[in-house]
């Protein structure tokens, strides 16, 4: 009886695990189409927020030219946008409302599968709140966006940063852990965050925080501000650093742009000394692959960022070096669950 069940949580959790990992590479693509979105300038197309009838584009002429009509009396349009014709209006409203629709497929591949792995008994019951916590963290994510959305269409044509790194934010959040569940899911562990540890822990929030102020660069268009490296214009530091007291933390682009340098330089210290640590003194092959792995994505990473603002943000290198930066975080939630998993092993 007891090799019988071993058996039937095996089975469940590969199932388990592939669903999440569906979810997780159609998450990591919804990051990737939210950056291109903000940087094409597009995530204002959409005027109105309809849960339902909103997954229906405008099919007929006279459609489309009622959209339009609508999106002229907003202030991206008579601000930054007049003169458009109803072609240019297209080509930025398929990308929110490509955005939009992926939003709501992906609740749906997570919503229905979960309800049927629960109703089957195939989720194990210490798992089972997890599950659920990142069903709310997705509905939270949807009404987030359209808050978002929102502060864009009053008297700026630009959304709030705050609101876009919160919505940044918490898809990040929500891709972490799902992948941290999908990992030690797959392998049969528990995935309990005491199982991070001390060092993990200060990985993952360093890489958070740069994410977070990656948010904040692309909310104020900081990165088109400096297009040089390593200096900022003719100084390392920028004139006028912090010239506007605290608040230029969020607000101020050349504090913004600063501070994320800074913070890519110290999560690149912290990543290259774990992982060389751990190159040395690994368990196992395994552990030092997921310690190189690291090294790799964080090298790309960096060129990226560096591109990024050489470019005079490039949509194409902008985009990637959003998603790298996920990708990074990614690297992070392997190496610890390669220790964590290494060190299980070891005291068996």
């Amino acid at each position: 009886m007891m090799t019988a069940i071993t058996v039937d949580a095996q089975h469940n959790a590969r199932w388990i695990a592939g669903w999440l990992a569906i979810c997780a590479a159609t998450i990591l693509g919804m990051i990737l189409l939210g950056g291109v979105t903000r940087l094409t300038e597009s995530g204002l197309s959409m005027v109105d927020w309809r849960p339902i009838m909103g997954v229906i584009p405008p099919l007929t002429e006279a459609q489309w030219l009622q959209t339009f009509e609508t999106y002229q009396q907003y202030p991206e349009y008579l601000k930054n946008n007049q003169g458009m014709d109803l072609g240019g209006f297209k080509q930025i409203f398929w990308f929110e409302y490509l955005h939009r629709v992926l939003g709501r497929l992906i609740g749906l591949m997570y919503f229905v599968p979960l309800v049927v792995f629960a109703l089957r008994r195939m989720i194990a019951p210490q798992l089972l709140p997890t599950l659920i916590l990142l069903l709310v963290l997705g509905g939270a994510q949807g009404l987030l966006g359209w808050y978002m959305v929102q502060s864009g269409l009053v008297d700026r044509p630009s959304v709030s940063q705050y609101r876009l790194t919160a919505h940044l934010g918490v898809a990040v959040a929500i891709y972490a852990l799902m992948m941290w569940v999908l990992l030690r899911v797959g392998a049969g562990l528990s995935p309990a965050l005491k199982h991070i540890g001390l060092p993990g822990g200060v990985l993952l929030v360093g890489v958070y925080t740069l994410i977070l102020s990656g948010g904040f660069m692309a909310g104020t268009d900081a990165g088109f501000a400096y297009p040089t490296w390593p200096l900022m214009g003719e100084t390392f530091v920028p004139a006028g650093y912090y010239a506007q007291g605290w608040q230029a933390t969020f607000e101020g682009v050349a504090t913004i742009h600063f501070n994320h340098r800074m913070l890519a330089y110290a999560v690149a210290l912290l990543v290259v000394f774990f992982s060389v640590q751990t190159i040395r003194t690994g368990d196992s092959a395994r552990v030092r692959r997921s310690a190189m792995l690291m090294l790799g994505v964080l090298t790309g990473q960096l060129l990226l960022g560096i591109g990024t603002v050489m470019t005079q943000v490039a949509i194409p290198v902008a985009a990637t070096h959003q998603v790298g930066a996920v990708l990074l975080l990614t690297a992070v939630l392997y190496w610890i669950h390669a220790q964590s998993d290494q060190k299980l092993v070891t005291s068996n």
